[in-house]
């Protein structure tokens, strides 16, 4: 199983920076994909490579989807839209995080559920969904690693959360 990255213009790179350290460090395979495979440039100007294509994955190989914000018009498509609908529909996770929780809404996968869209809370962590407002990025990295086991223990979680929510020194 693997982590679909989904990048794009104007994608907001340090909305998903902590979510993805996490998933590396813990030896999770990630596949950074662009709708067509070719590189784009972030919101904060870095130039990012794609792994692939999204149409390249299969959405059954897929146990995270991540969607962050930025200019969503570039992904604002049915191709897109199917591909959320799919990993959703597999039972695994997608998370989308400031503008991305549009685009779940936009592939009607919000319907009947709890999100930030349906509730005014700043994090809301479903079965198959998370989604989270844009200055929640570390809680959403912690909800995303507790619901994947990245943690060894409860005493992990807690030093993780003490060093990047609290800014905690060891």
């Amino acid at each position: 199983m693997k982590t679909v990255v989904l990048l794009y213009e104007t994608c907001c790179i340090y909305e998903i920076v902590i979510t993805n350290y996490f998933l590396q460090y813990t030896g999770r395979e990630l596949v950074f994909a662009t709708i067509d495979g070719k590189p784009v440039t972030a919101q904060e100007k870095f130039s990012l490579n794609a792994t692939c294509a999204l149409k390249d994955i299969n959405p059954k190989e897929v146990e995270l989807l991540l969607v962050p914000g930025g200019d969503i018009s570039s992904i604002s498509n049915e191709e897109v839209y199917s591909f959320i609908r799919a990993v959703v529909e597999n039972k695994q996770i997608v998370a989308g995080i400031c503008n991305g929780v549009d685009e779940l809404e936009n592939a009607g996968i919000l319907e009947g559920i709890e999100s930030t869209h349906s509730t005014n809370e700043p994090l809301v962590v479903g079965d198959y969904v998370i989604t989270a407002r844009a200055n929640m990025y570390v809680d959403m990295a912690i909800a995303i690693g507790k619901k994947l086991n990245l943690f060894v223990d409860e005493a992990d979680l807690q030093e993780t959360i003490d060093f990047w929510k609290f800014h905690k020194t060891l």
